[in-house]
């Protein structure tokens, strides 16, 4: 556990924007045993990449209330992070903004989120609310792929016992978001967007 509080540690002191950071997380070696504190190591490892996964994505300027809005993350559904993800960004920007952590049982187009972290809990209701969110510049987020779950523009997946991600950049461009090149060279796979869908 110490060695990953380092590693996250370490991710964080990065400057935004580095693939250096998301590098090494998708290095951390998960316990192979199922249990609440492996699980705990999982999850801080999954908020970490949440909050970098914002200094790889662009955002349009009417995604913002304001010039002074705060950056909104938001949990829908049975939130498994705890304290990991609230620690993860505090005293950290995206886009220059204070982060702000959420917990929702529902999310629409207009709740004022920028991420949305699709728990476990909604997968059979996945296909519902990522519908009622495209076209609203919002970086859906989801984990793991439950048996009929429709997975987010960023897809949480264990592979070699570590946390790793897929990308649907094209679903990413019906958002109107544009995610950086750097982000998308370390997925593990990445649908791209059709020809003439700009970045």
């Amino acid at each position: 556990m110490e060695i990953l509080i380092n590693i996250l540690r370490a991710a964080a002191r990065l400057r935004p924007g580095s693939a250096l950071a998301v590098v090494a997380l998708g290095m951390v070696l998960l316990p192979g045993k199922a249990s609440a504190a492996d699980e705990s190591v999982e999850y801080a490892v999954k908020a970490a990449f949440l909050h970098k996964f914002g200094s790889f994505v662009e955002w349009p300027a009417t995604a913002f209330a304001s010039p002074t809005s705060p950056f909104q993350l938001c949990v829908v559904g049975e939130d498994p992070f705890g304290a990991a993800l609230d620690k993860a960004v505090s005293g950290q920007q995206i886009a220059r903004r204070p982060v702000e952590v959420r917990r929702l049982k529902m999310v629409k187009p207009d709740s004022g989120c920028h991420i949305v972290y699709l728990a476990a809990s909604e997968a059979q209701r996945s296909a519902q609310i990522i519908e009622a969110l495209r076209g609203s510049s919002v970086l859906t987020v989801s984990d793991g792929r439950s048996p009929g779950a429709v997975t987010g523009i960023i897809n949480f997946v264990i592979k070699d016992d570590r946390v790793r991600f897929d990308i649907d950049d094209e679903a990413a461009a019906q958002n109107r978001l544009a995610i950086s090149s750097k982000l998308l060279s370390v997925a593990l796979s990445v649908k791209p967007r059709r020809v003439g869908e700009g970045r």
